[in-house]
């Protein structure tokens, strides 16, 4: 990731807009990174990437039907000596 300083970020502002729309752009003050500026379209990226907890209570008939129908992935299977109480993979 780039980094500039937030003197050099004020002084030329519309550069450095450009830049962040092609990646995001550090901005640092006294040699720390403080902000980050990153185009809307990265942003909307990164919140679609968010996920939202909920209670039980709060989910549909359906969506507690498909979390039990659901299938662990093959690669899973290494964490299967948790279900037995084991405390490793070698237990």
């Amino acid at each position: 990731m780039q980094r500039v300083a937030s003197g050099e970020f004020q002084r030329n502002f519309g550069r450095f807009q450009d830049e962040a729309l092609k990646a995001p752009l550090s901005i640092t003050r006294n040699g720390r990174d403080r902000l980050v500026v990153l185009s809307v379209e990265e942003y909307d990226r990164l919140k679609r990437r968010d996920r939202q907890a909920l209670a039980v209570e709060e989910l549909s008939d359906a969506e507690i039907e498909a979390i039990a129908q659901a299938e662990p992935p093959p690669e899973a299977a290494r964490y299967d000596y948790e279900l037995a109480g084991g405390h490793g993979a070698d237990s």
